[in-house]
């Protein structure tokens, strides 16, 4: 009896060892699907491959209507508390990013907005906004440490128009000088390319 138990173990192990052979692939598969899905990490890796075959370039096209609302203003605040308005800042061209630690493709593309903000952060001419939507301000502080990004971090103080931001993570927007929207982009892209650069300038 024994004999035969420990015979029957062997063939279902035989046999299994047999299925994860021909379906090694699939299981493959949906091993990465999983990982796709439940790590940000993972996925904003993948999808940083997609940038460097010039998938999600940024552009900001020449004949961009530009807003006309009268309120493209919102209040936010530093990470000092203190708070201010874009209705301040006319005359300088404002970036704005929508971001939230939790999401993966806002980390997928923070390298990117890195590397613009490091090129022309230091730049007069420009403001950068990168509003964090995280419901705890501190995973965002632990985010950025982590991956040692210098961004500056801001969050909103009170509602923002629907024409800036409609709850679509990331969102970012630029605001020429006169404060009035030429580039919006909801969604996942790549902002660290020359010619991106070029048309900020």
């Amino acid at each position: 009896m024994k004999l035969l138990n420990t015979s029957s173990k062997k063939m279902e192990r035989t046999k299994l060892i047999r299925i994860v052979k021909a379906q090694w692939l699939n299981v493959l598969l949906i091993a990465f699907v999983l990982l796709m899905f439940f790590n940000p990490d993972a996925k904003a890796w993948m999808l940083q491959r997609l940038f460097s075959v010039g998938l999600f370039k940024a552009e900001i096209k020449k004949d961009a209507a530009k807003n006309e609302s009268p309120n493209n203003s919102f209040f936010f605040s530093n990470a000092e508390g203190r708070t201010m308005s874009t209705a301040d800042l006319k005359g300088k061209v404002v970036l704005v990013n929508f971001w939230a630690s939790w999401c993966a493709p806002c980390r997928a593309e923070m390298p990117s907005l890195e590397a613009l903000y490091k090129k022309l952060g230091k730049d007069d001419r420009f403001v950068f906004l990168f509003i964090n939507e995280d419901d705890d301000r501190e995973k965002a502080i632990t985010y950025l440490k982590k991956d040692k990004l210098t961004i500056p971090l801001y969050t909103r103080s009170g509602n923002i128009p629907d024409a800036m931001y409609s709850g679509t993570l990331p969102t970012t927007i630029i605001l020429d000088k006169d404060g009035k929207i030429v580039f919006k982009h909801e969604g996942v892209a790549n902002y660290n390319t020359a010619s991106f650069l070029k048309q900020l300038q």
